[in-house]
């Protein structure tokens, strides 16, 4: 089984660790974060500072960014390629993923996530707890869906935009790259 290493360790690394966790899929080594004095975090040690990612190249095979902020962790994946790790691609075993669907590397999709029939996420995306990227949706690299966000059949996410928690995008919407969309916001075809 490969050695993870988790970019991050607050909030959405921690999610990203209890989804490795309840897929058995990786062997978590720990963390990196330079945001946390915590030295620990449940049972996987806090190993330090992103400064030097290339440093933790002999503990583990392969890392994941759990960084919710979409520049920077297009910012860390491209540190992490250049370092040689695999990104890695962590599905919660809750998650409904279509065989059809393509999953860009570095990607997380959370508890009671749907990703739909032959739907595309790019590198590094993000769809949170909850989301839906229904059939034929694209979710552009960096792309980051909320909790509770909906993406309806056809749409697409640009590369880094941010749907905030409860968003939705009808039918065939087209979001621009690195926009935002407000908690709750609604975007209707024209």
């Amino acid at each position: 089984m490969k050695r993870l290493l988790i970019v991050g360790a607050g909030g959405h690394g921690r999610s990203v660790a209890e989804a490795v966790h309840a897929a058995g899929q990786f062997v978590l080594v720990g963390f990196v974060d330079d945001g946390t004095e915590a030295q620990q975090v449940w049972a996987w040690p806090v190993l330090g500072t992103l400064s030097d990612l290339a440093k933790y190249r002999d503990l583990a095979d392969a890392a994941i960014v759990a960084i919710g902020k979409n520049d920077l962790r297009e910012r860390l994946c491209s540190q992490l390629h250049a370092a040689n790790f695999e990104l890695a691609t962590v599905v919660h075993p809750r998650a409904i993923v279509s065989p059809s669907a393509v999953i860009g590397a570095g990607s997380a999709i959370m508890a009671s996530a749907i990703v739909g029939t032959e739907a595309e996420l790019g590198m590094g995306a993000i769809v949170n707890c909850g989301a839906v990227v229904d059939h034929h949706c694209r979710v552009e690299s960096f792309g980051h869906l909320g909790v509770n966000a909906a993406m309806a059949g056809g749409s697409v996410l640009g590369h880094g935009a941010w749907m905030q928690a409860g968003s939705v995008l009808g039918y065939g919407v087209k979001v621009a790259a690195w926009a935002v969309l407000e908690p709750g916001h609604a975007l209707h075809a024209k």
